[in-house]
């Protein structure tokens, strides 16, 4: 079985977190109190790392900052792109999960990494 094609956020926004983390520094350090301040760089850490979307050969797995939901591909009737460019996986039941991390232009990425089971075509 081939590895899960894994599309997650770039890694370049750790960048502002760890900013933010040497911004919070001092004042955690200094201000009893204050150190909880430094458990939001590390929660934005977790999120940045963790959220993003796994295409295996069984399904898709949405992945977020506290859960994830599996779809079979049995259960996937397609993609819908959303006025700002979101995609929403559109399920067979008729729901709509929101796929975080990739955008319209990653349509032709989404559709390689699974394996012609998403199709792209003109309207």
């Amino acid at each position: 079985m081939d590895a899960p094609a894994r599309l997650r956020m770039n890694r370049t926004a750790l960048f502002p977190v760890g900013f933010l983390a040497l911004c919070a520094l001092p004042l955690a350090t200094t201000v009893p109190g204050l150190q909880v301040l430094l458990l939001v760089p590390l929660v934005l850490t977790v999120w940045v790392l963790r959220t993003g979307l796994d295409i295996t050969g069984e399904g898709l797995t949405v992945r977020a900052l506290v859960g994830s939901r599996h779809v079979p591909w049995a259960e996937v009737a397609g993609i819908r792109v959303g006025p700002k460019g979101d995609l929403w996986l559109v399920r067979t039941a008729g729901t709509e999960l929101r796929l975080p991390v990739v955008r319209a232009r990653d349509l032709p990425r989404l559709a390689d990494a699974s394996g012609g089971r998403i199709q792209l075509s003109a309207q």
